[in-house]
């Protein structure tokens, strides 16, 4: 593990039923990794299934950060930027990605990467899917959904869930000590220079209620900010659809 993080744990399964239950199991005073290369019974946000055919990526980091809930789920952002390094690192193709809020990384568009925040006591769970090599099928896509692609077709790089973990976690571990050191604001201005549709009107459903506005960004606490004819909106958590 010569790329590896220091203080950083890692664990590789065969198979698991989620990842996040693995991890939420052996988490300790260290960070740990777990990464599965078959999972079974995955889910992303709202309890939405999230299928991983073989070869993709399925991984889930457990840590025990200091401070509020609200400045844990800033680890979103955090994880979303140490995903787009790991992803230039590994295609040297910058342009293909862009970052979706508030969890998904795109490439060409669409989507290829998700982000999933769980909180269980005094432990925090990211979990991380990334299309490596295929897709999910098209009949679990909800409606609305941006399409699936997976990062050997868009880029023609195939890239081994292993050595696609030793990227992210380093990666992850630098964006985490600049969070842990510097704040947010300077995380949110690298977040901000890859937003997906920055400037552009956009659709966010945060239960019943769609609001229509410009995506002008996110605030000093991540939440989103659409500029609509009645003002600013500040929303925290929405389901984000495009034109």
């Amino acid at each position: 593990m010569m790329n590896w993080p220091s203080d950083y744990g890692r664990i590789i399964l065969e198979e698991a039923a989620t990842t996040m239950v693995e991890a939420a199991s052996r988490a300790s005073d260290a960070p740990i990794w777990v990464l599965a290369k078959r999972q079974s019974a995955g889910t992303g946000r709202r309890g939405r299934a999230w299928q991983m055919p073989l070869g993709n990526f399925a991984a889930t980091l457990a840590l025990k950060p200091s401070g509020s809930q609200a400045r844990w789920a800033l680890r979103s952002f955090v994880m979303a930027m140490a995903l787009h390094d790991a992803l230039v690192e590994m295609t040297a193709k910058p342009a293909l990605f862009s970052l979706k809020w508030p969890n998904d990384v795109l490439c060409r568009g669409q989507k290829l990467a998700g982000i999933l925040l769980e909180s269980r006591g005094d432990t925090l769970l990211i979990g991380v899917g990334v299309n490596l090599v295929a897709t999910p099928p098209v009949e679990l896509l909800e409606d609305r959904a941006l399409p699936p692609v997976d990062l050997k077709s868009a880029s023609g790089q195939h890239v081994l869930p292993e050595a696609f973990l030793e990227s992210l976690a380093l990666h992850f571990a630098r964006r985490e000590e600049r969070f842990t050191t510097e704040g947010f604001d300077r995380l949110r201005q690298d977040w901000l220079a890859h937003a997906a549709r920055l400037g552009e009107t956009i659709y966010a459903r945060a239960g019943e209620t769609v609001t229509t506005g410009r995506f002008d960004g996110i605030d000093s606490e991540g939440a989103l900010l659409l500029s609509t004819p009645k003002g600013i909106t500040r929303l925290h958590a929405a389901d984000v659809y495009f034109e």
